[in-house]
């Protein structure tokens, strides 16, 4: 079965996908979560050194106005929430930074929360742009309630009973993430200055433990605020609250974060796809007991699309990818009892299986299949997690000849040059940054014609580039073509920085009419980031749910749960 993504390396063994096909936003877009997603790289993390989280103060009043605490202690060093509760209000409520109605505003720092970080916490953190964080502070974030699921489980709750599953299936969070803003923003800690040995030193950690401490803050606080209403309250049970995540929404920000770090969107794919190929290439015999771990992987893949009640316009239902999951029980059986596929005995089984999925399902249950081997090479792939950094340095190789970087552009930008930058609707759209909102838009460009365009235009940038290094000598340094053409300084930069990787840019015209955005939007929030049940609105915002089914700080304090992922409903 021959397949022009699946590759195999001169031994014969299953080899990383090629990346001229694999960098397709069409394909982009139906990776799934998986190990290497950071969301469940971070809880790995947590669950095997056993960080000990917990409430160090809880003073909320009936209304759940007041002040929140949580303490977390690494085996390097230790960590607090400070965190503001506030009564709900309807007006103001967005998930937009121009909001200006929260129901949770906190910072996490690093060290224990003193008087004077809650003090300037306080006064800060609702100036928001104009607000400056402490020296300590790593992350701010933004929350707001699920109105109708966080209000029926409070209400179950102070009634002596668990809410109904039914109910919080219906969105799968009590409360949903508005903002984590850190990496310098409102004066918080780089990314950079933390440096390898910090706890929290891993792309993305911080925002994601964040994101894991909204989760737990939402089950703490209607626990507390069922406590206050009703005598007779009971605690969310330790499985409910398991199944309970942090709502997501994110928007087009997230393809300036892609084009913004190229290093990271590489390490990252390429780490990925080691681990798929790694995964392809187990030889695996009759008996193996890896082989019933992933039917057992499989099956609960299965019962969590089969449970899961959100409607999809753009993607492939949840009904459909548990259909085709399905498909593969009989080859997986037969696997494990004779160790053949279709009765032929097969070096590489799961490659065979993986180049099937290709051939006959929807890209999602392909991506989930490939998901779900990298966890039988679950030691290497939590070992490539550690490779991914986000230093996204891009520096001019002065001394190098033209013509090399000409050899270079041909090689590895095919993609770019084979756009017509000409058409019609090639550079129908404009990106530029809201003055009223400080956020990214993407609008026609008839209709703003005055907007500072922000994207990064890879074809036009990439296609002028080589235009002009044709009309100068091969043999001229890039250092005298850029006192030419001090214009192409960045993108000259970004060649020369990235020569030898391949999984950096999405083969897309950003400008284009028919690009889509959710298309890479989805990337980084299904694929990097580990959110569940993503769906689309208006092809540019997408919603779905993070840690969807993590261990209590209980579980992680005792080193359980490893295997929380597709969670099934609780009884």
């Amino acid at each position: 079965m021959t397949s022009a993504l699946h590759q195999r390396d001169d031994d014969g063994r299953p080899a990383i996908r090629n990346w001229q096909e694999l960098m397709k936003p069409a394909r982009l877009v139906a990776m799934q979560p998986s190990r290497l997603s950071r969301s469940r790289a971070i809880m790995n993390k947590m669950i095997r050194e056993r960080w000990d989280i917990r409430i160090e103060r809880f003073d909320v009043d009936a209304d759940a106005v007041g002040t929140v605490v949580y303490a977390i202690k690494t085996p390097q060093q230790e960590f607090s929430l400070i965190a503001f509760s506030f009564a709900p209000e309807r007006e103001g409520r967005t998930g937009r930074i121009i909001g200006r109605a929260w129901d949770m505003m906190g910072t996490l720092n690093e060290g224990p929360a003193t008087q004077a970080d809650i003090d300037s916490a306080r006064r800060n953190l609702p100036l928001l742009y104009r607000g400056r964080a402490t020296a300590n502070a790593l992350v701010w974030c933004r929350c707001n309630r699920s109105m109708r699921a966080f209000d029926a489980t409070l209400n179950a709750l102070a009634d002596g009973r668990q809410p109904l599953v039914s109910d919080i299936n219906k969105v799968g969070y009590l409360m949903r993430n508005t903002g984590l803003d850190g990496n310098g923003t409102f004066g918080t800690r780089s990314f950079p200055s933390l440096g390898h040995d910090h706890a929290l030193g891993g792309v993305l950690e911080a925002q994601m433990l964040l994101a894991y401490l909204m989760r737990e803050f939402s089950c703490d606080l209607v626990d507390h605020l069922a406590r206050l209403k009703s005598d007779k309250a009971v605690a969310l049970a330790p499985e409910i609250r398991r199944y309970i995540g942090v709502g997501n929404g994110s928007a087009l920000g997230l393809i300036f974060f892609i084009q913004k770090h190229p290093r990271l969107i590489n390490a990252w794919i390429e780490s990925r796809e080691k681990a798929i190929a790694s995964a392809c290439g187990l030889r695996l015999e009759a008996g193996d007991p890896r082989i019933a771990e992933l039917i057992t992987l499989v099956q609960r893949a299965i019962v969590f699309r089969r449970q899961d009640q959100m409607s999809y316009e753009t993607f492939a239902s949840s009904r459909i990818i548990a259909d085709e999951l399905e498909k593969l029980t009989p080859y997986l059986e037969e696997l494990r009892v004779k160790g053949t596929i279709d009765g032929e005995v097969c070096d590489y089984p799961l490659d065979v299986l993986a180049r099937k999925a290709e051939q006959d399902f929807e890209p999602e249950g392909y991506e989930t299949f490939l998901s779900l081997i990298v966890e039988l090479v679950a030691e290497e792939a939590d070992g490539m997690t550690k490779q991914v950094e986000g230093a996204d340095e891009l520096n001019v190789d002065a001394r190098m000849k033209i013509a090399q970087m000409k050899a270079l552009i041909t090689k590895d930008y095919a993609w770019a040059l084979s756009i017509d930058t000409a058409a019609p609707d090639a550079n129908a759209y404009v990106w530029y940054k809201s003055e009223t909102a400080e956020e990214p838009r993407r609008g026609k460009r008839t209709e703003i014609p005055h907007a500072r365009d922000l994207g990064l235009d890879m074809p036009g940038d990439i296609q002028q580039l080589l235009h002009d290094i044709e009309l100068e000598e091969p043999g001229l340094s890039t250092a005298r073509f850029l006192l030419k053409y001090p214009q192409h300084r960045l993108m000259c930069a970004r060649v020369q920085s990235l020569a030898g990787t391949h999984f950096h840019t999405p083969q897309a015209n950003i400008n284009a009419a028919d690009f889509v955005p959710i298309q890479l939007v989805r990337l980084m929030n299904s694929a990097i980031h580990g959110i569940d049940k993503t769906r689309d609105y208006l092809q540019r915002n997408l919603r779905g749910v993070l840690f969807h089914g993590a261990p209590t700080t209980n579980d992680i304090r005792a080193g359980r749960g490893t295997s929380w992922f597709y969670p099934q409903e609780p009884n």
